[in-house]
């Protein structure tokens, strides 16, 4: 299927969504030919009451300085999104929630549900924890691309893809979910990154011959890890081939979540590479 309906998620608190993460998201959607609606969450927040706390640093005033912060946030980066999205002949749509922050990843993976896929930027910092990334590729059952504020281009273009492979479910669930964009890549490589768990390099070929059903040409390496983990290995590998995507499959336990390969950690999404990366779980 073709994505034709997307999502982009903008943070307005503490710090805005970046300008270089609306070009990708809206360069996306049009390289995609989809309608893309942007979604802000005004954040909201509670005022305990406490005598104590009121006197000293009037915790009331302090909460709506940072509601309006919040908003002025979300206006600003609502009519960025529009003027862009005219500017590139994208079909859009701004949409507007209101919620306390512990509800936003909530709200976030409730629409993300109803759309194709999620564009997630990641502004990274000391205050991003990736909870808004998490909760939707582990609930929305849609897949999502996270884009880095530190991403090498501006404009997205799918000329080089790297897909990661080791035959696990998540990574088949990602490759099926990534065949729009794969069939509009230029090259794409299906990497597998051996010597850091078991892994059945024939399935490589297999993937190959599958992705051949659909029209896309696809070239199979396989990469030491050499003492390092999965995803620094990843990253050196996509860097090598100065690559525009990064697709893997993303797993999650009861507790503790983790990147699929084993080695792509948390960190994937708290700290990403400097390249899109196409995650669905």
């Amino acid at each position: 299927m073709a994505y034709k309906d997307l999502l982009l998620t903008l943070t307005t608190y503490p710090e805005p969504t970046s300008a270089s993460a609306l070009d990708q998201a809206v360069g996306f959607a049009a390289v995609m030919g989809a309608q893309l609606s942007a979604i802000a969450c005004e954040a909201k927040f509670k005022t305990p009451g406490s005598i104590l706390g009121d006197s000293l640093l009037d915790i009331p005033a302090l909460a709506a300085e940072q509601t309006r912060r919040s908003a002025a946030n979300a206006d600003a980066l609502l009519a960025s999104f529009k003027d862009l999205a005219k500017k590139c002949g994208v079909s859009h749509q701004e949409i507007r929630e209101r919620c306390f922050p512990s509800d936003i990843p909530r709200v976030l993976t409730e629409h993300a549900r109803l759309r194709d896929l999620t564009i997630v930027p990641v502004p990274g910092g000391e205050f991003w924890d990736g909870a808004y990334a998490e909760a939707i590729i582990f609930g929305s059952g849609r897949p999502a691309l996270v884009v880095s504020d530190a991403a090498k281009a501006i404009h997205f273009a799918p000329n080089t893809v790297i897909v990661a492979w080791d035959f696990s479910r998540p990574a088949a669930r990602a490759v099926a979910d990534a065949i729009p964009i794969l069939k509009k890549a230029e090259k794409v490589y299906v990497v597998m990154v051996t010597h850091e768990k078991a892994i059945d390099i024939a399935t490589g070929a297999d993937l190959l011959k599958h992705l051949r059903i659909h029209g896309i040409d696809a070239k199979l390496d396989t990469v030491e890890a050499a003492g390092r983990s999965i995803g620094d290995s990843l990253e050196a590998y996509a860097d090598s081939r100065n690559a525009d995507l990064l697709v893997m499959g993303a797993y999650g336990h009861s507790r503790v979540r983790d990147f699929v390969l084993g080695g792509a950690t948390k960190s994937m999404i708290c700290d990403p590479p400097p390249l899109p990366i196409f995650l669905s779980h």
